[in-house]
């Protein structure tokens, strides 16, 4: 496995360095600890060459000593040796920490607190992202923070209880399922505060009841393009207000903007739009629900030629990656907003939404959502089917996508982001297809196992394929997938 990571380069979980002799990659051991964990291997070089370490107990005792010495709160490495290719390397594990931030204790929080961004450690300058990692440390919500700029009265409290109680008999199949909402409800949630004997509105409060604060109110940017890039747009909007108003606003947005099929289905006509307009609206949700409120930018929802994407602020909270999401794991940002937006049935049991999106999707005929993480924000992308508006067939449902069409939207995407090391290799075999592995190897002074690495990727992409035997085949590169690499 681990000469798998290192033959697919630096990421944001792993990290290369021929040597120790300088102390530069605690920058990167704080940045694991401050994220989702991750892999420094000493005696590789940025290229993925194993060149190994030399007198590897004496370094190993420096780096334990230098992370010791050098971190706070304090980081506890999993240190390992491994042989590869007959050469003695070190592996350092950091798991991601429980007592965020971690930075380096010569430089202090404000100047010595670093993040992973892709394959690359950098120092935080941000103060909402430090704020966030404070929060997270202390295992709290921003959402529950009391909103010392605001007040409340009782009528406000007894109004907004009755709101909230009225949306979930609407969203609910059956009255008999709900609660009644009191004061002590909304204390519960911590959608409210009391201190001291007097009740304060959390930022809970300020966001779900649409009272506007400068700095904890948020909006939702909903937009419509031409093509497949934002050069030329088609139509915007902006919800502002409550999220819950915001919420219903941007969905009913995406539906009126999308495209509408019509089928008969024996004497009835049914209509169904292009994408399951449950998990457009889940997906908002929790585009509301996850995102950080410390951040000050906006969620955004936008439609193109072929996909709908919408982004939230924030990076993903340590623990959570794409992985675990598909797999139904949930990790709560802001735990009042949720636990309001569980009452009131916009969603259902916690961490079950995203597995039930893809359901929904793969039983419309649509690809598995994308799931991109940027250095601060999170992005989904549904990609669309080519239906034309209102169309009536005869018969059951039939699919209106073009057949013929090779390469998908989400495919023509994942090549189009072939990254260097990518493009390096499949130009070897564009010029000479007849190239065996360890002439590819000696031809890039890669090793085998690396190019044999890049291959397996390459046909579990269906980017490349061999054909013929061993003594007398080729390397082939799909037509349709070269012709979009090419462009």
């Amino acid at each position: 496995m681990l000469i798998e990571e290192i033959s697919n380069g630096e990421n944001e979980k792993i990290e290369f360095k021929e040597n120790a002799k300088t102390n530069t990659y605690i920058k990167t051991v704080v940045a694991f600890a401050n994220g989702n964990g991750g892999k420094i291997v000493f005696g590789v070089k940025d290229n993925g060459e194993i060149i190994g370490v030399e007198n590897e107990f004496e370094v190993m005792d420096g780096i334990i000593n230098a992370i010791s010495d050098s971190c706070y709160p304090m980081i506890i490495p999993d240190i390992s040796l491994h042989t590869l290719e007959n050469r003695t390397i070190i592996l350092v594990e950091i798991e991601g920490g429980k007592k965020k931030p971690y930075y380096l204790k010569s430089k202090g929080m404000q100047k010595g607190t670093y993040i992973r961004s892709g394959a690359t450690t950098r120092i935080i300058e941000e103060d909402y992202v430090l704020k966030e990692l404070v929060l997270e440390g202390e295992n709290k919500y921003f959402d529950q923070q009391v909103c010392h700029e605001e007040s409340i009265s009782d009528e406000e409290i007894e109004k907004f209880c009755e709101w909230l109680e009225k949306l979930a008999r609407k969203n609910s199949e059956t009255d008999t399922k709900i609660k009644k909402v009191t004061r002590n409800t909304l204390l519960s949630w911590k959608v409210l505060e009391e201190k001291n004997g007097e009740i304060f509105p959390t930022n809970a409060y300020i966001l779900l009841s649409g009272k506007e604060n400068w700095e904890v109110s948020r909006k939702i940017q909903c937009g419509v393009f031409k093509g497949e890039t934002r050069s030329i747009f088609v139509d915007k909007r902006e919800f502002e207000g409550s999220i819950i108003t915001q919420l219903e606003k941007a969905y009913k947005y995406v539906l009126e903007k999308i495209n509408l099929s019509s089928d008969i289905v024996g004497i009835y006509r049914v209509d169904k739009y292009e994408i399951p307009p449950k998990s457009i609206r889940e997906l908002i949700a929790n585009a509301i629900i996850h995102r950080s409120y410390l951040e000050p930018n906006d969620i955004q929802v936008a439609l193109y030629d072929n996909r709908l994407e919408i982004t939230s602020p924030g990076m993903l909270l340590s623990g959570v990656n794409v992985k675990r999401m598909k797999e139904g794991y949930s990790k709560l940002r802001n735990r009042a907003i949720a636990s309001v937006f569980a009452y009131i049935n916009i969603i259902e049991k916690w961490g079950s939404g995203i597995p039930r999106i893809m359901n929904e999707l793969a039983e419309y005929g649509l690809e598995e959502p994308e799931f991109i993480t940027f250095e601060n924000d999170f992005r989904i992308n549904i990609y669309r089917k080519s239906y034309n508006t209102i169309q009536t067939t005869q018969g059951s449902t039939q699919d209106k996508t073009n057949t013929t069409q090779t390469v998908s939207q989400k495919e023509k995407s994942n090549i189009k982001n072939l990254t260097e090391t990518d493009k390096t290799i499949i130009n070897t075999i564009i010029n000479n297809p007849k190239m065996s592995q360890k002439q590819i190897a000696d031809n890039l002074n890669w090793t085998v196992n690396k190019v044999k690495y890049y291959m397996k990727k390459f046909k579990q992409k269906n980017i490349l394929r061999y054909e013929g035997t061993s003594q007398n085949g080729k390397w082939e590169i799909q037509e349709e997938r070269l012709k979009y690499f090419l462009k």
